[in-house]
């Protein structure tokens, strides 16, 4: 269904039904009514779900095979985006609006995305007025071995830090202006001071509680769009206080690559046509949104798993043209039934190769929001009475 490019969900439903009596004629017939379908649906529970993504993240890392890993990191990017819903009076009342007073009601969803292989890991769901960072924090216990948490500056703040560290969770996360970073501090880590790039972040309200020591990285880019959409210099902080385990120029690498979850979030909403939901009820809305989900990670691991089988690299893949391969197959038939696997076609659906002659970018059009970019944290020395405190919390004779 969430393949059809058909306006309605209906449509895509029998679209999908007649799809499927044409693969397997001779088994039972999925029945007649997309009401019945959604009821069915509805009895799924929660300990389903969980069963499918552990299944999912299994066959994801054997697809990934030596993508998994990056400089021994399993890089994963994470970002929010909103999703529209119809203007019914239940979805304004339980999902709610999170823009403007005369927007649409908006699901919140937070994704996890593995940079090797660009395919989603892991997401959550809240309405249009949960924050991103709780999202999060509902998957730091999902996050496979060794995993390292790439974010933009939306993913700030010292309890998300603590909780990120309590997970025993490596993280790179963009700083802006609204972070005051603090040096000169005295702490038990006192052998990585003398790279000179430590820092410490502890806002006012927390001076009960310890420090946060971290690594801050400065990334200066002569290039326009190396790091990131033409920001000169690039502010991170990460708690891999050793150079050795990551350097800046991976670090600059891995943020570079962050970039992928934009172009996940920008396929997921033009090229699947899922900018807004169709589901005018809250539950099968958020039931709507979730089985989008499953079926984009469908789509990318068929595509990524026959690429990496041809030796190619997964960051070729092009969900436009596999969703194009996918939806002519199901249209007609006799394409996977005589020419064998539809991977074998999806070996093809890759991005294009030619040089161009200038920007693929639209014209920057009066009504899209222009956002400024995040601008650099303040960084300032500690005071007296702050170095006097953190002694005291740390148990330092001063």
């Amino acid at each position: 269904m969430t393949w059809d490019g058909s306006s309605t969900l209906k449509d895509r439903f029998h679209h999908a039904r007649n799809c499927l009596i044409k693969m397997f004629p001779f088994k039972r017939r999925p029945g007649k009514s997309y009401q019945g379908f959604i009821k069915a649906r509805a009895k799924l529970t929660k300990n389903t779900h969980e069963s499918l993504r552990k299944h999912l993240g299994r066959q994801h890392k054997q697809i990934a095979r030596r993508f998994w890993r990056i400089g021994g990191w399993v890089p994963m990017a994470v970002d929010g985006s909103l999703f529209k819903t119809p203007r019914t009076k239940a979805n304004e009342a339980e999902i709610g609006c999170a823009g403007r007073d005369k927007a649409s009601p908006q699901i919140t969803a937070t994704v996890l995305y593995h940079v090797g292989t660009g395919l989603p890991w892991d997401w959550r769901m809240g309405s249009g007025k949960t924050s991103e960072r709780s999202l999060l924090r509902q998957m730091l216990n999902k996050l496979p071995e060794k995993t390292l948490l790439i974010g933009d500056a939306g993913f700030i703040g010292f309890e998300l830090f603590k909780k990120l560290l309590s997970y025993d969770v490596s993280f790179l996360i963009r700083l802006s202006s609204c972070v005051t970073l603090l040096t000169g501090l005295t702490d038990l880590a006192l052998e990585h001071q003398r790279q000179g790039n430590i820092v410490w972040i502890w806002p006012g309200n927390k001076r009960k509680q310890k420090p946060l020591t971290l690594r801050l990285i400065h990334l200066k880019s002569k290039n326009r769009s190396k790091y990131s959409r033409g920001l000169k210099d690039v502010y991170l902080v990460t708690n891999i206080l050793k150079n050795e385990a990551l350097s800046d120029e991976q670090a600059g690498e891995f943020y570079k690559k962050r970039w992928g979850i934009e172009v996940l979030f920008r396929s997921f909403k033009e090229s699947f046509e899922h900018r807004k939901l169709r589901s005018r009820a809250p539950q099968q809305a958020y039931d709507e949104l979730y089985w989008c989900m499953v079926s984009l990670l469908l789509l990318a691991m068929m595509s990524v798993s026959a690429l990496v089988k041809k030796k190619q690299p997964p960051s070729c893949f092009s969900v436009t043209s596999a969703l194009r391969i996918v939806r002519y197959a199901m249209r007609d038939y006799h394409v996977w039934r005589y020419k064998g696997d539809i991977r074998v076609l999806l070996v093809k659906a890759v991005l294009d190769e030619y040089q161009r002659s200038s920007s693929k970018e639209s014209r920057d059009w009066p009504r899209k929001k222009q956002e400024s970019p995040p601008l650099p944290p303040k960084i300032r020395p500690a005071t007296e009475d702050e170095i006097t405190c953190a002694e005291r919390i740390y148990g330092i004779a001063s």
